[in-house]
């Protein structure tokens, strides 16, 4: 049965995008908002104007499981993805679903942010600190910050459920000593709420709904801008970070125009795009967005992506059981 209503789901989902996949030369499957997302896409046809591009937006969970049901019903829909994690394609890299490129944009890269054998690379770096509200009685300034009696009842967090970023955070945060799955046991006891994705975090503190809030970087650095009570905290123990890595399916029957993409958000003009839109940019040599302190003074605690990989289940069980009622 299940298998059915995983075949049924895949043979729905190319009912519903057959239309744009024959209409277009290149369908990209993306975790980035939805307005990223167009421009994303926009800046890609308006340096290859021969190219007409699709393209499908969630979190990258959801992507996922999109992605696999079209893969049991023998009918995958996207040529490219753009999604939140180098965890989740190293998943699909190992399962055989990924095309190895090697772009020549590669060389503007540290190798650290990129798969040897070309089979994806990272666009830019997402980090995860604090949000709060201008109004909040505590400006934080830790980690620990959000599990004191000043913050119960008070904090918002994406679910690692259903944020890529969240699940790659809070695994990053289990791996440090002073924190570790202890510290999401304390942020469930003191009343945090975690659920849905980011978005739904910067509501919630922009509102006032909450005071505070985990969440990715530029979010809350963008809304300020615009006059949100937001404050965005590089919290002193270090950050997380996801890297939105692109990678092309096995499956594409569009290579070339797949290929063209990859090269397009590693090279200078996509950097660029990036930029623009708030985010820092991976390509060596690109300056931070407004808002952001200089690049040296981030520090990104480190997390090993094979032993993420490995753990990525036990993780999610670990967490579903601390904020179960959540």
């Amino acid at each position: 049965m299940k298998t059915f209503v995983s075949a049924l789901a895949g043979l729905l989902a190319v009912a519903l995008f057959s239309g744009a996949a024959s209409a277009a030369d290149l369908v990209l499957y993306t975790s980035q908002p939805n307005a990223d997302a167009q421009a994303t896409v926009d800046g890609f046809m308006a340096a290859n104007p021969g190219i007409k591009v699709d393209w499908v937006r969630d979190g990258t969970p959801q992507i996922i499981a999109k992605l696999q049901a079209e893969m049991q019903a023998g009918a995958p829909v996207a040529d490219v993805l753009l999604i939140a994690d180098t965890v989740t394609l190293e998943r699909l890299k190992e399962a055989g679903k990924l095309l190895a490129y090697k772009s020549p944009e590669a060389a503007n890269y540290d190798a650290s942010l990129y798969d040897a054998g070309g089979y994806y690379y990272s666009t830019k770096l997402i980090t995860t600190g604090i949000v709060y509200n201008t109004a909040a009685a505590m400006k934080p300034a830790s980690w620990q910050d959000l599990v004191k009696p000043e913050a119960k009842g008070l904090v918002a967090m994406p679910s690692p459920l259903a944020s890529g970023a969240a699940l790659i955070h809070a695994q990053t945060l289990a791996g440090v000593g002073s924190l570790g799955w202890d510290y999401y046991k304390n942020l469930a006891d003191n009343g945090a709420i975690a659920s849905g994705g980011n978005g739904a975090v910067l509501k919630s503190v922009a509102s006032g709904e909450k005071a505070y809030g985990m969440i990715v970087d530029y979010m809350p650095i963008r809304e300020k801008a615009k006059g949100a009570p937001l404050e965005f905290v590089f919290p002193k123990e270090g950050v997380s970070a996801v890297t939105e890595p692109v990678g092309i399916l096995a499956s594409t029957q569009h290579d070339d125009a797949a290929k063209k993409f990859v090269d397009y958000v590693l090279s200078e003009k996509g950097q660029e795009g990036f930029l623009k839109l708030g985010y820092i940019p991976a390509r060596n040599g690109t300056p931070l967005p407004a808002g952001f302190p200089a690049r040296d003074s981030i520090k990104v605690l480190p997390l090993n992506a094979a032993d993420a990989l490995k753990n990525t289940d036990q993780d999610l069980k670990t967490f579903s059981t601390y904020f179960k009622s959540k």
